[in-house]
């Protein structure tokens, strides 16, 4: 009777294993659907009403989701090795020719190089490179159409100036090896930083527990050009949610691999910028430009000074009252009003107000009452500019009119509401140069603006030459956080020939797009095509 009673028991051991087996099976798939599926951040939010309970469907989607990216990533990174395997080998043939070309002849065969030379010689060329490319230092150059701008971008769009008639001022990158050159740059950077080397200036006490890991989540902005004999650079900065110092990091892709440039901490918690903004009249714009200084400047950035140079009595009292307004309601005090008493002067009125500033070194931002800047645009002023090396000069988005873009409306929508951009609503305004953030020291030493220009225009361009000229180096880029609004522009009688083509082509430029344009030269054409078609309409319904 023993059989029996043994076979329940094994049976019975066999029945709670199997339960044990399945319920080890299910933890485990939690566990990695846990682990696959894609964290969010503060801004992002699951798909469907909050709290709903995800489906099989859904868990299905996410680990499709990153299957297909996993080996995206690797068909990625495969494309990358052989191509550079191609390169290096093309490299490698050209070396071993020249070396069998310029070696002597040793018993009749020539002298073959070691494999560890080639290698070197290879390394050596890739860091020509980076030499000869405007990357660490700045190179002169006989005019402003000598640059070579650099186009900025997020971890989601690019911000691009060349457009032609079917390209667009802000894009998602809709070439597939475009989007993957920018995902591996913005991976390299957070290699570069989660993996620092010695020359980082990391402290080496420091544990990998200890230092802080980035993510690229948090990716800030990014620029980019290519000089198309040398490779491309690229700018890279990194910032955490709640920290206010940046990680910058500089690569180079010399028609190679990438390779690190530098890798630096940048903090700018003390950094002030000083705002400089020249004026006569206009005291309506300058209420409007003070709505936006407060909410951005004394609201969200808090280290701002703002200089004021203002032409003329008319209108004095009123700028006055709108600057003890702000400092009544908002305890801002940070701000000089500096009146000259003569005819309006760009030139002279940032000249002026760069000069008033009496404590040392300070960077500047020349601004004009008619331009919008947000917060962020701020921070990158802060981190384009550096004393004795590189200044900024920010391409400005430029408003087209208003009456014009949004001529099916009854009227406008608010300013904050036209902040956008797209074909028809503006342009990155390529030709101008008034706005710019660099120290005072470099401007005083580059001997500042001409003072001889008179009226509008051109004085910006003189002191841009003069920086295309020097050392420094000149970074050029679009920013999505800078805009300038419309207004009307008169062109005097009183210009030269010269500033007076210019501010008709600006003002030409500042109507409207190139297809609005074409709708109002046409539109009695239009018209009557309209009118043609309700005759024909009305008299089919009359038969």
């Amino acid at each position: 009777m023993r059989m029996p009673r043994r076979g329940l028991v094994i049976q019975a051991r066999t029945r709670w294993l199997l339960v044990g087996l399945a319920l080890l099976f299910s933890l485990v798939l939690l566990m990695y659907l846990l682990e696959c599926a894609p964290q969010t951040d503060g801004n992002g939010s699951l798909p469907g009403v909050v709290g709903e309970t995800m489906g099989k469907e859904y868990y299905q989607a996410l680990l499709q989701e990153q299957e297909e990216h996993y080996q995206n990533r690797a068909t990625s990174l495969k494309r990358q090795i052989a191509q550079l395997k191609q390169e290096l080998q093309e490299m490698s043939d050209k070396l071993k020719s020249l070396q069998e070309k310029k070696s002597p002849k040793v018993n009749g065969m020539n002298y073959q190089g070691t494999k560890e030379q080639t290698s070197n010689d290879l390394l050596e060329f890739l860091h020509s490179q980076i030499d000869k490319a405007e990357v660490s230092v700045g190179a002169k150059l006989p005019s402003e159409y000598g640059v070579i701008p650099f186009e900025s971008f997020t971890s989601m769009k690019v911000f691009q100036l060349e457009m032609g008639l079917t390209r667009h001022p802000e894009e998602k990158p809709v070439r597939k090896d475009k989007r993957d050159e920018l995902v591996e740059v913005i991976e390299a950077g957070l290699e570069v930083i989660n993996n620092p080397d010695e020359e980082d200036g990391q402290d080496d006490d420091d544990g990998v527990g200890d230092r802080q890991l980035y993510s690229e989540n948090d990716f800030i902005e990014g620029y980019y050009r290519t000089e198309r004999d040398k490779g491309t650079q690229y700018e890279l900065f990194y910032k955490k949610m709640d920290g206010m110092e940046y990680r910058h990091v500089t690569l180079f892709r010399p028609f190679g691999p990438l390779m690190k440039v530098k890798s630096e901490t940048v903090d700018i918690s003390r950094s002030l910028i000083n705002v400089i903004v020249p004026l006569a009249g206009r005291t309506e714009a300058f209420a409007q430009f003070m709505q936006n200084f407060r909410d951005v400047c004394i609201h969200q950035d808090k280290r701002v000074h703002l200089t004021v140079v203002y032409f003329g009595q008319d209108g004095l009292s009123e700028v006055k009252s709108i600057l003890e307004s702000v400092a009544r309601e908002t305890y801002f005090h940070n701000y000089t009003l500096v009146s000259l008493n003569e005819e309006f002067n760009r030139g002279r009125g940032l000249d002026m107000g760069a000069r008033a500033w009496e404590k040392g070194e300070v960077l500047m931002f020349f601004c004009d009452v008619d331009v919008y800047f947000t917060a962020e645009f701020l921070n990158s002023c802060r981190l384009n500019a550096e004393p004795g090396k590189k200044v900024f000069y920010p391409v400005v988005f430029s408003l087209y009119n208003p009456a014009i873009v949004y001529a099916n409306q009854d009227i406008p929508p608010p300013v904050e509401q036209q902040l956008v951009h797209k074909k028809d609503s503006g342009f990155w305004r390529d030709f101008g140069f008034g706005m710019t953030c660099q120290y005072r020291t470099d401007f005083l030493t580059v001997g500042g603006f001409d003072l001889e220009v008179k009226g509008w225009g051109g004085e910006d361009v003189h002191l841009y030459r003069k920086y295309l000229h020097g050392e420094l180096m000149v970074v050029r880029t679009p920013v999505p956080g800078l805009f300038h609004l419309w207004h009307e522009k008169h062109c005097a009688d009183e210009l030269t020939p010269e500033q007076y083509r210019m501010c008709i082509q600006s003002k030409a430029m500042n109507e409207a797009s190139h297809s609005h344009l074409g709708m109002l030269v046409f539109r009695e054409e239009i018209e009557a095509h309209l009118r043609k078609q309700a005759y024909r309409t009305n008299s089919e319904a009359a038969g």
